[in-house]
């Protein structure tokens, strides 16, 4: 092969790379653009940061301050909160909403859940900022598992839990 040729093969082995590159490139920001997120959905993005959602939907939030990846966000958690009531589990918002229809989402949100959950807090939310948090879970799409099914008072949960304690001796329900 001649010095003339071997260039000519470089500058052609250059330039198809740097078409091959330039494509992927564009796909890259087709995809990026496909999956732009509503003002709607970035309103329930801000709503589920500052209500504290992934406080206990997000496995290592509260842990790490906050540094976790926002693929990772409202997956739910194994962590268990135990109490007189039994022991509950963060669900995967994700998963939840996949399938739900934003007055769905509403109904499930605002419906008296086990503790921690502060359902109450959900319940006095505007049906507005009920359904960006539906946008947002459905902006981001069906990721990770279910969480572990709920476990009766009768039953100790083989995985990391928090042990809330009873109520005082003597004290009333509901006062």
């Amino acid at each position: 092969m001649t010095p003339l040729s071997r260039l000519f093969s470089v500058v052609l082995l250059a330039a198809i790379g740097a078409n091959f590159n330039s494509a992927l490139a564009q796909k890259k920001d087709e995809k990026k653009a496909s999956k732009a997120m509503s003002q709607e959905a970035k309103r329930g993005r801000y709503l589920a940061q500052i209500a504290g959602c992934n406080d206990c939907h997000t496995p290592g939030y509260m842990e790490s301050a906050g540094k976790v990846e926002e693929s990772v966000w409202l997956t739910g958690d194994t962590l268990g909160w135990r109490g007189p009531w039994g022991t509950t589990y963060a669900p995967n918002l994700r998963l939840v909403a996949k399938e739900m229809t934003a007055e769905q989402f509403m109904a499930r949100a605002r419906s008296e859940l086990r503790p921690p959950m502060p359902w109450f807090a959900v319940r006095d939310m505007t049906d507005a900022d009920v359904r960006a948090i539906h946008a947002y879970l459905r902006h981001l799409g069906p990721a990770g598992n279910p969480a572990p099914a709920y476990l009766p008072p009768d039953k100790t949960p083989s995985g990391p839990f928090v042990q809330f304690p009873g109520p005082p001796p003597g004290a009333a329900k509901g006062k």
